[in-house]
């Protein structure tokens, strides 16, 4: 069987309700730039037929900057690196929901509350964190979601009394390349916090990073990982490296390699949200419009958390102009 007759065999069988197994995932990651049009066109074809033309937004604010104890080494935001971010401690409200107020009228359907944090603890910042939410959750416009770092099952669920809907809190990479990122927390903590956060009853986000020296079998790794936690929607980022972060040196990905990953993505998750958000622009450029041929059926807009996104209304444009609906 050739590259291209196998392909349409795999793509056949993701559509027929079937599930690909690692070995097949490991050969869509490494099919290579020759079979990229293929590739794209089966990892579409599954999109239109599990989620259809429309385009989930999200958006999210940098509620709590800087000073995080974690040692992560694609974060501009630890403490362990010099990157001169900015540093403020948690929000007040009303900048949180002008936030939220804004998003909305871009069409976004989940606004995320971030904090550069550990996890949070019982005290007063959690009690300004769960008004903040019944607040977001009375006015109605917008889904409230949060990345608050890592989750205890007492504190899961007061944030879910409190209004809270979704919970992000990225994987990053495989188990097998973990310790190269993070040395400060285990990735069974990661693991736990988003078995914690589906068992509380959350739309429940979590991805990675694509780009960090991982092979591609590693992000195959990553991708069964998150099956195996059946979660909702997974956003796939693309480092861009930040001055002063342990990653500051490394180069950046082939677009083509970038949008074999999200397709492969897209054959093992066929069903579940898959969202493009941190790198879209910065490394994708021209080619960011082919995320969704690649099987996205998702992306970020708006500002991320220390670097700045593009304009809104030009993705707006690009939605349209590709035929998608929000």
């Amino acid at each position: 069987m050739n590259a291209v007759t196998y392909l349409e065999s795999l793509t056949h069988r993701v559509l027929a309700g079937e599930a690909i197994d690692e070995d097949d995932a490991c050969w869509l990651a490494g099919a290579g730039p020759d079979l990229l049009d293929d590739l794209l066109a089966g990892a579409a074809a599954i999109r239109w037929r599990f989620k259809g033309q429309k385009v989930e937004l999200c958006s999210i604010i940098n509620a709590k900057s800087g000073a995080c104890s974690e040692d992560c080494g694609f974060c501009s935001q630890s403490v362990h690196h010099q990157t001169n971010v900015p540093e403020y401690p948690l929000m007040g409200f009303e900048p949180i929901e002008r936030g939220a107020r804004e998003a909305a009228g871009w069409g976004v359907a989940r606004f995320g509350m971030v904090m550069a944090i550990r996890g949070l603890r019982e005290g007063p910042e959690l009690e300004t964190v769960l008004a903040h939410i019944r607040r977001l959750q009375a006015a109605g416009e917008i889904i409230p979601d949060a990345s608050l770092g890592l989750l205890t099952r007492p504190i899961a669920r007061k944030l879910k009394e409190a209004g809270l809907q979704g919970y992000h809190h990225n994987l990053e990479t495989s188990r097998s390349f973990y310790d190269t990122v993070c040395t400060t927390h285990s990735y069974e903590e990661r693991v736990e916090t988003v078995r914690i956060a589906k068992e509380t009853g959350f739309y429940t986000c979590s991805g990675g990073i694509i780009g960090m020296g991982e092979t591609p079998e590693q992000r195959v790794e990553l991708a069964f990982t998150l099956r195996d936690l059946e979660v909702d929607s997974i956003p796939l980022n693309f480092l861009v490296p930040y001055p002063g972060t342990p990653m500051e040196d490394l180069e950046p990905l082939p677009v083509w390699e970038m949008l074999a990953t999200i397709a492969m993505f897209r054959f093992v998750h066929a069903t579940k949200d898959l969202r493009i958000c941190g790198g879209r622009e910065a490394r994708l450029g021209p080619a960011q419009e082919r995320i969704f041929e690649a099987g996205a059926n998702g992306t970020m807009i708006g500002n991320y958390l220390t670097t700045i996104g593009r304009e809104p209304a030009q993705d707006l444009t690009m939605i349209r102009q590709l035929g998608m609906t929000l």
